[in-house]
């Protein structure tokens, strides 16, 4: 049965990718492809590191339909127009795959977000303008201090990336740290000798995955991106034993950042009466960063200063 099962995964992701055409998949393949998308207009865009959208051909609107459904049934999901939406992974890439089909849609649609070939460095950003040797500093202090930093974001702007940089900021600072990484789909690339990697599904989700952490014996908890109730529970972990954490949110700015974190907390079920206070003592830094004409730019790092007044301040680094 083992064998059969895998044939039949063969079969489908080499159907998938003949799907997907010359001119995606060498998109695809191009070490500095962020993502591919298609339009419900037939039009292929391709986005490079540091480079503007690039349209890079056409797909006509059956052949994009039969790239959907036949990931669909890769993923044992079942399609329709109740159900036009599809999200998963593409095999064997691990890239982000996010399809839609009419009606939401007057045509089928989709997005490939591509998993970075290389993680970058800090030096890398200040190398290449997008972080001062200042703020580089800032960063590298707190990681060594432990300290739990929030990076935020808007769609694009490389919120992930640049949380893989502060990944590998943390394995050159802390070897010897146990580091526990959730995060729904793979994004996030970690060197560290001692890590375990969840990815919730649909039935286990954020929430699950953060308690069933507390368990496993982690020194800095890391977390891909929060979006539900799951931010009280990181809260309470980073403010009871395990510092020295990251996280994304998607915000346009720090400030906004810190808002969007408190109406996520308000959601659980147990928030408390008072959220600031909480995200004041376990959030240390705010980094925002943006997509830019020239690239991704962190445009701004807060200090959030305590939380002992029931609230918090913050201030620009």
């Amino acid at each position: 049965m083992g064998t059969a099962y895998s044939g039949f995964e063969q079969r489908t992701q080499g159907k998938l990718w003949r799907d997907l055409g010359p001119v995606v998949a060498a998109a695809l393949s191009d070490p500095t492809t962020v993502e591919v998308m298609l339009n419900p207009d037939g039009k292929l865009w391709q986005e490079r590191l540091g480079k503007p959208m690039r349209c890079i051909g056409t797909m006509a609107p059956h052949w994009a339909e039969a790239i959907i459904k036949t990931l669909a049934s890769h993923l044992d999901q079942a399609l329709s127009s109740e159900q036009p939406l599809l999200e998963g992974e593409l095999p064997p890439s691990g890239a982000r795959f996010a399809g839609q089909l009419p009606p939401v849609v007057s045509a089928p649609t989709f997005s490939i977000r591509v998993p970075a070939v290389r993680a970058l460095h800090l030096s890398d950003y200040v190398t290449q303008g997008s972080l001062s040797p200042a703020q580089a500093a800032a960063l590298e202090d707190a990681v060594a201090l432990r300290q739990n930093i929030l990076v935020v974001g808007g769609t694009g702007s490389g919120k992930t990336t640049f949380v893989n940089a502060l990944i590998a900021t943390i394995v050159q600072a802390a070897p010897e740290d146990r580091l526990v990484i959730i995060e729904d789909t793979r994004e996030i690339q970690c060197a560290a000798e001692n890590v375990v990697q969840y990815r919730a599904t649909a039935a286990v989700g954020m929430t699950e995955l953060l308690r069933t952490t507390l368990r496993m014996r982690p020194d800095r908890i890391l977390v891909g991106e929060v979006r539900g109730p799951e931010a009280l529970d990181l809260l309470m972990a980073w403010n009871t034993g395990h510092a020295g954490g990251t996280a994304t949110v998607h915000a346009n700015d720090a400030a906004s950042g810190l808002v969007r974190l408190e109406m996520l907390v308000s959601m659980h079920r147990n928030a408390p009466r008072n959220p600031a206070a909480l995200i004041g003592e376990a959030v240390d830094l705010v980094v925002h960063i943006a997509r830019c004409p020239g690239g991704r730019k962190v445009r701004e790092i807060r200090r959030v200063l305590g939380g002992g007044r029931g609230t918090y301040e913050t201030c620009v680094l």
